[in-house]
């Protein structure tokens, strides 16, 4: 494991994970539901923006890595998944929508598990339709979490559950993108 700017960075991220989660089980007197939202709001977005930051000094400090290469979408997956998982504690996300995105991403995970040992990780290489998803959730993901209006104009619960929502489709489309891909050399491998 190359220990690098970039993969503390990477690391990080997925320290800030259990915050994001754990600013909800503070007692309210400690701090009320609105500061919980704003926190958690904030760690997430914080943590959203290391995610562009460490790939682009992993470019720019020619330190790219293979470990770094795989750890970087273990973290934002990691990252979603744990925001759901508090969205659906809190009510703020449905339970379909959740399991859509969460399954997604444990079955594309394998799978790409899969045809990298075959030799074969550039056929299910990132496309465009998952690049639209990864940036319909990362926006819907800090309005649930914020949850009150913003600006005293923009409902983010119904603005965060509309973008949640085309994730959600987005999600099954793109899966089924990558299977389509996968397919030929499924079959081929028997």
């Amino acid at each position: 494991m190359p220990l690098n700017l970039p993969n503390l960075i990477t690391w990080l991220r997925i320290i800030l994970i259990p915050l994001i989660v754990g600013v909800f089980y503070l007692p309210d007197a400690w701090l009320p539901m609105p500061n919980k939202n704003l926190a958690a709001t904030a760690i997430f977005v914080f943590a959203a923006v290391t995610d562009w930051l460490d790939g682009y000094l992993a470019r720019k400090l020619d330190q790219t890595s293979a470990f770094g290469a795989f750890l970087d979408p273990v973290a934002d997956k990691l990252m979603v998944v744990g925001a759901l998982i508090v969205l659906l504690q809190l009510d703020r996300v449905e339970s379909a929508v959740a399991l859509i995105i969460i399954g997604r991403e444990i079955a594309i995970s394998a799978l790409r598990e899969w045809m990298a040992k075959i030799g074969k990780a550039k056929s299910v290489a990132v496309a465009f339709v998952g690049k639209v998803k990864t940036a319909s959730q990362m926006i819907a993901v800090p309005l649930l979490l914020y949850h009150d209006d913003l600006f005293g104009m923009i409902n983010c619960q119904v603005l965060g559950t509309v973008l949640i929502n085309v994730a959600a489709v987005l999600t099954a489309i793109s899966m089924m993108y990558y299977l389509r891909k996968a397919l030929p050399h499924a079959a081929a491998t028997g």
